[in-house]
């Protein structure tokens, strides 16, 4: 039986983690092409936080709940969907809406939960390995034996590049911002650890001299500025290609075709190759404030995951 109301978590208003709290809601009900999600756990990511500062709106029609990723049981299906099916146990990629007991999610954007994890670890998969999977191999078009540089290595998107890096046999460097970071990083299988300080505009230069001829250069984040004056002429004599992209705003269809990939290219390695998210800390969902200053503390190594 699926309740009328449950526990979500609101930001009351833009602010420090304490505007986060715990509230009930209306169950949402899955619309065309849609299914509903009684979730188990949500992760927990750095765009939650910019949300929850009034930096970082939801799209326009998306629900005001934090929230990009979840794992959990299929309990009803929207209007034409055949897959997933009811009972199925599932992770998604979501616009907002992870942090509650309930999320419609559109069904393109659900894979299986793989079979070797808990619906804990598969709740910390979508947002990263979205990510990673578009901009590193995508848009990068990184390939076997070529050389991968992570900055922010011990991030929830640092540590996945890392396993996905070395899943295709690319040799991987990151950089961290400390040694016991660093250390995280060349267990989790980087082949070079450099401790250094995190991401920012002046790095797009830092990035242009350290690349190789032919590189490619992908921008996912600004935490350390929005602005960068660059030298043309490093770029244009290395032949070097620089995208840049954000996932939560791309439309249904493009994080759809996006799932489809990883299902048939990446999914398979969670058996084969023994793929496993590094989860650094739990927290329950009421206690989202919580996770909140774990993030803005920038100490944790891998993901952070509510448990609903």
């Amino acid at each position: 039986m699926i309740p009328q109301t449950m526990t979500a978590v609101e930001i009351r208003e833009p602010g420090a983690p304490q505007v986060l709290r715990a509230v009930e809601r209306p169950v949402p009900q899955p619309g065309p092409g849609e299914v509903l999600i009684h979730v188990a756990a949500a992760g927990v990511n750095r765009p939650d936080v910019l949300q929850r500062k009034g930096i970082y709106p939801p799209p326009p029609g998306i629900t005001d709940i934090p929230g990009l990723e979840v794992a959990g049981e299929v309990v009803r299906l929207g209007e034409g969907v055949r897959e997933p099916a009811l009972g199925a146990r599932v992770c998604a990629l979501v616009a907002g809406g992870g942090y509650a007991q309930y999320v419609s999610a559109p069904a393109v954007q659900c894979l299986p939960a793989p079979a070797p994890l808990s619906l804990e670890q598969a709740a910390v998969l979508p947002e990263t390995f979205f990510t990673v999977w578009l901009n590193v191999f995508e848009r990068a078009r990184l390939k076997k034996g070529e050389t991968l540089l992570v900055h922010g290595g011990a991030s929830g998107i640092g540590t996945t590049a890392i396993l996905l890096g070395k899943a295709f046999d690319a040799h991987v460097i990151v950089t961290a911002g400390s040694a016991q970071k660093c250390a995280a990083c060349r267990e989790l299988g980087a082949d070079v650890a450099i401790n250094y300080d995190m991401v920012g505009g002046d790095y797009l230069a830092r990035n242009s001299a350290a690349a190789a001829v032919e590189g490619r250069i992908a921008l996912i984040a600004t935490q350390g500025g929005n602005k960068s004056e660059l030298d043309l002429r490093p770029l244009m004599i290395k032949r070097l290609t620089i995208s840049a992209s954000t996932l939560r705003a791309q439309p249904v269809a493009n994080k759809g075709r996006i799932a489809a990939s990883l299902r048939e290219n990446v999914w398979p390695l969670f058996e084969t190759r023994g793929l496993k998210p590094v989860i650094h800390a739990r927290f329950p969902l009421a206690d989202a404030a919580g996770a909140h200053r774990l993030m803005e503390s920038d100490t944790h190594i891998g993901k952070i995951v509510l448990l609903v």
